[in-house]
């Protein structure tokens, strides 16, 4: 698919559930260094930043997974400056792509543009392909070697496991610690509960995909919560004999939603 003419400024949106992600793709095809991030509770943080912009974007293009009064506000927003935005969604087919969920629909937008911008940057004739996001929930996805995302894991993420402890049990407090193989007290049992828990979807999943193909599969990164569990997984994919360790992406549902916009497949 050839890419299309673009407008001088098109902002890319990511509204997830604790964060507003904020890319924005220029009419020569040059992308932001590094995505603006904004609490999500704070409707007000996307207008300010917008007043100081010595240019108005010209359209907007984005995924919304935060709820429909999120949306809104975001379109109301942008509305001010005269600027629409386009919500994308998931569909069957898109970019080469097929969605393989037997209700594309119901698969989170955020995960389909993600699963593109992890598209974009893979080469003709690739091994099978891991995404793992580690943000409010954690999702681990694959791409076939044929292009195919035959479906995925969900699991809350690492913030949320240490909240609903604290906030589900009577006496465990909000715990960090080290991650140990036999914790010794209550906050790196926590910890490291939580680290294996993440790690050990992450191999699991990496698993399923390399034996399913034939061939390792490479493993893509992203999100806050990575750091944490970083350690961990990597340590447990050495031990299962991946050879190559997870790559991070800065911002693949931007990366996707860039792609649609360059080849002319934004949903209006």
């Amino acid at each position: 698919m050839s890419p299309v003419a673009l407008p001088s400024l098109t902002l890319l949106i990511d509204s997830g559930n604790s964060r507003l992600k904020i890319g924005w793709l220029r009419a020569d095809g040059a992308r932001e260094p590094e995505p603006l991030a904004f609490d999500n509770l704070d409707f007000e943080a996307l207008g300010r930043w917008l007043d100081t912009l010595p240019e108005r974007p010209a359209q907007a293009v984005g995924v919304n997974v935060a709820g429909a009064a999120r949306g809104q506000a975001i379109a109301d927003t942008l509305a001010r400056c005269g600027c629409a935005v386009q919500w994308q969604h998931s569909r069957r087919d898109a970019l080469g792509l097929r969605n393989d969920y037997a209700k594309p629909e119901q698969l989170g937008a955020d995960r389909w543009a993600a699963l593109l911008g992890l598209l974009s940057r893979l080469p003709a004739g690739h091994p099978p392909a891991m995404l793992a996001c580690f943000g409010t929930a954690t999702t681990l996805d694959t791409i076939t070697p044929d292009n195919v995302f035959p479906g995925g894991l969900i699991l809350p993420g690492p913030a949320m496991m240490r909240a609903s402890l604290k906030h589900g049990t009577a006496n465990l407090p909000l715990a960090e610690g080290p991650v140990a193989d036999f914790p010794i007290n209550t906050f790196e049992a926590i910890t490291s509960g939580i680290a294996a828990a993440q790690a050990g979807a992450v191999v699991r999943q990496w698993l399923a995909a390399s034996q399913r193909h034939g061939a390792p599969a490479e493993i893509y990164v992203a999100g806050g919560g990575w750091p944490e569990v970083r350690d961990e997984t990597e340590r447990l994919l050495a031990e299962v004999g991946a050879v190559t360790m997870p790559r991070v992406l800065q911002g693949p549902v931007l990366d996707g939603l860039a792609a649609l916009v360059t080849h002319g497949a934004v949903q209006a």
